[in-house]
């Protein structure tokens, strides 16, 4: 098989012994925009973690992870290089992970840092050709009016937004977003995944986004990899998907994949494949 983004085999990972990943293996390809989908508890954070080495797989297993061509871990050993690789990889979280006292600016550029010597990041001294990739970068996504506020000032879609233009100043090639519309109004979430496929379509950075509810990964994922308690019970076509299959493999918890609003209606879902 050829060189892809992300490729995974037999990924293992315990916690107190209790098991969060039981041999987890799968593939993505360079370009794709791929939904990481399940409940709570399936492991959707935990395998998102071990792609940028956050996380080790369990000592001893017969793991192996490969992101952007290059082994970031294995049988739970971090690559030598994993700080360099970090570079073409940005994380979004669910909760930001801005510094709510410095500037939109200052966060966007922390993008960079990775090529900039630690001199400037202490004295926040840019090169103004940063600073430029940083103000086009906040324009993409339409917050550049904002660029000087605190970020604690921000609404939570727009530190989403914020978020996003500091994965463009890194000039990421991968972006992990671990439920990033888990905590936005409908508004809000869409303007999100509107801007990550954005990215992927045009930029041709390939995106894997965990989500909790289905109807994002109908609207914006071509592809789907369902997890349930840390195996992977689905991987193919996100039309594929129906209530009943969802059902089926989720069981109660499929509750949990439904705006509320779905709840009532058992088409919903076949419905926004058909939209």
């Amino acid at each position: 098989m050829g060189p892809c983004a992300i490729e995974v085999e037999s990924l293992r990972k315990s916690f107190g012994g209790q098991p969060a990943l039981r041999g987890v293996s799968l593939r993505v390809e360079h370009g794709e925009m791929v939904a990481l989908l399940g409940a709570s508890g399936s492991g959707k954070s935990t395998l998102l973690r071990h792609l940028n080495g956050l996380h080790r797989a369990d000592a001893g297993s017969v793991s192996e992870v490969r992101v952007l061509d290059r082994v970031v871990q294995r049988g739970g050993v971090l690559a030598a290089d994993i700080r360099r690789q970090r570079a073409d990889v940005a994380a979004i979280f669910q909760q930001f992970n801005l510094v709510d006292r410095l500037p939109v600016m200052v966060n966007v550029m922390a993008g960079a840092l990775h090529r900039l010597p630690l001199w400037r990041a202490m004295t926040r001294r840019f090169p103004p050709a940063e600073c430029q990739r940083a103000w086009q970068a906040l324009h993409r996504v339409g917050i550049e009016r904002c660029a000087w506020q605190r970020a604690s000032t921000l609404s939570g879609g727009q530190q989403q937004r914020a978020a996003i233009s500091r994965a463009l100043v890194q000039e990421a090639k991968l972006i992990l977003a671990d439920e990033p519309v888990a905590s936005l109004d409908p508004a809000s979430s869409r303007c999100v995944m509107e801007l990550l496929a954005g990215l992927n379509r045009e930029l041709g950075v390939t995106v894997l986004v965990s989500l909790h509810q289905v109807e994002h990964a109908f609207a914006f994922c071509p592809r789907t990899i369902a997890l349930r308690a840390g195996e992977v019970v689905y991987d193919g076509p996100t039309t594929a998907l129906s209530a009943e299959r969802l059902r089926a493999l989720y069981g109660s918890q499929s509750d949990e994949l439904f705006a509320p609003a779905e709840r009532q209606l058992p088409l919903a879902v076949p419905a926004l494949r058909a939209a």
